[in-house]
């Protein structure tokens, strides 16, 4: 039976992403898009690339008629999802992509995203959204919380290699390279191409970044004990893509081997052989994450690395597979498409 869907925000480019990938999924059909400020148009008007499918109108989301709709994408910016989600239909399942309900402690989310939590009655029922490892509860939800794109790149690479104990948690640096449609679709000045090209730079630098928040709430949990790690994005003059570098105190065969265990049934992260590393031009466009160890001339240390892209795996692609989970669809429906390359 084909199942009924809702993207709100389908205007920014996690919004289109979704379109693209459930555009050819045979057991999923899109019945209402929303993007207030774009209301009334057509998507071919907003992005052009998707006028070849046959897509409804863009609305409010005060039009949409949800009886029907077997599931919602909300694609909205932070600080937006919690007031318009505890607004729908107690029985929709939902699947958000902002941040408003990945921490689960409301003290957590005001001290990271500077402002009280709206809805702390449905954050009690929203399970984050790493696939991989909340696959269970992704299934039995009613409301999940996608992970933030660099958040995810960086529990691919570590978490595994936390729960295994074969890495010093105290001495854990993470080096992230994001593109730049990480930073969203609206405009902002440092994003201009003039002021983004030809070079890259680090940002968020210290305890500032969000993403922190996840880490600690994630690695915390898993090691039983607080894990705090070294974290430094950098903003690159790439549209899409995500390269995360850490360097962690361990055996090199180890870590590959924990990291193999760890992956071997999942259908969508990619170890690569010992000493060999990935690219992000090698995920693009694509669902899959690349994960590659090599050892450091160092010995006890290693270097991990991980590349997806940051609007599907990172994002809409994550979203979709656990739609798939939500709604009993075999899980890697309509995202096993391969890279797009060179």
């Amino acid at each position: 039976m084909t199942k009924k869907i809702a993207i709100l925000g389908a205007s920014g480019y996690t919004g289109a992403e979704l379109v693209r990938l459930i555009a050819t999924h045979p057991r999923i059909e899109i019945a209402a898009l929303a993007a207030n400020s774009k209301a009334g148009q057509g998507m071919a008007q907003v992005f052009p690339h998707l006028r070849h499918l046959d897509l409804p109108k863009l609305v409010t989301i005060d039009e949409i008629d949800f009886d029907g709709i077997d599931l919602c994408f909300c694609a909205l910016p932070h600080k937006t999802s919690q007031e318009v989600i505890s607004a729908l239909p107690r029985d929709l399942k939902i699947v958000d992509l902002s941040a408003d309900f990945r921490l689960r402690d409301p003290a957590a989310y005001e001290k990271w995203y500077g402002n009280t939590h709206a809805a702390p009655e449905m954050q009690a029922e929203a399970v984050y959204g790493l696939t991989e490892f909340y696959r269970d509860d992704i299934r039995a939800a009613r409301l999940v919380a996608g992970t933030g794109c660099n958040a995810a790149t960086g529990q691919y690479l570590l978490r595994p290699l936390i729960a295994a104990g074969v890495i010093d948690l105290d001495d854990i640096i993470l080096d992230l390279k994001c593109g730049v449609s990480g930073a969203g679709r609206s405009l902002k000045e440092n994003l201009l191409h003039a002021e983004l090209s030809e070079g890259y730079h680090a940002y968020a630098l210290g305890s500032t970044h969000r993403h922190l928040g996840e880490f600690d709430q994630e690695f915390t949990a898993v090691a039983g004990r607080e894990v705090k790690i070294q974290f430094t994005p950098h903003l690159v003059p790439a549209n899409r893509g995500i390269l995360a570098t850490g360097y962690v105190k361990g055996e090199a065969g180890a870590i590959h081997d924990a990291l193999a265990a760890a992956y071997a049934e999942e259908p969508f992260i990619e170890l690569l052989p010992p000493g060999e590393a990935p690219s992000t031009r090698h995920v693009r466009g694509s669902n899959f994450c690349h994960i590659g160890v090599v050892a450091d001339r160092t010995a006890g240390k290693t270097i991990v690395v991980a590349a997806l892209d940051n609007l599907t795996k990172g994002s809409s692609g994550q979203a979709l597979q656990n739609a798939n989970l939500m709604l009993n669809i075999q899980e890697t429906e309509g995202l096993m498409m391969a890279p797009v390359f060179p």
